[in-house]
C-alpha cells in the first residue's frame, strides 16, 4: 500500500512544518510494516510538502495510525493532494 502526494502550506512556514514531523517520520520508519516514509520540502515550490509512505499492508498502516500521534504544528494546510494507492505488482525500475 502506498500513500503519496503533497500538501500546500504558507511558504514561510513550510520548513517548520517539515521539521515538526521529523520525530513522526523517525518513529514511523521503525514501526512494524513500514517499508518507507518521508515528509519533505519540495525543491522547487516553497509552499509544497511532499508525502510518501509505503506499508506492507492496510493492517500495518491502521496499527500505525492508532499510535502515530501526529504533531500539531499550528500550521494550516491550505490544500491536500495526498492519495492512497493499492499496489498489484512491484518490480525494480533500474536493472
Amino acid at each position: 500500500m502506498i500513500i503519496a502526494g503533497y500538501l500546500e502550506v504558507d511558504a514561510d512556514q513550510r520548513d517548520a512544518f517539515v521539521a515538526a514531523h521529523h520525530d513522526l517520520v523517525r518513529r514511523a520508519r521503525q514501526a512494524p510494516g513500514c517499508l518507507d516514509l518521508a515528509i519533505t520540502a519540495d525543491p522547487l515550490d516553497p509552499a509544497r510538502v511532499n508525502n510518501f509512505e509505503r506499508w506492507e499492508s492496510r493492517e500495518h498502516l491502521n496499527a500505525w495510525r492508532e499510535v502515530a500521534a501526529a504533531p500539531d504544528a499550528g500550521i494550516a494546510i491550505k490544500n491536500d493532494y495526498v492519495m492512497e494507492y493499492s499496489v498489484a505488482d512491484v518490480r525494480p525500475v533500474f536493472g
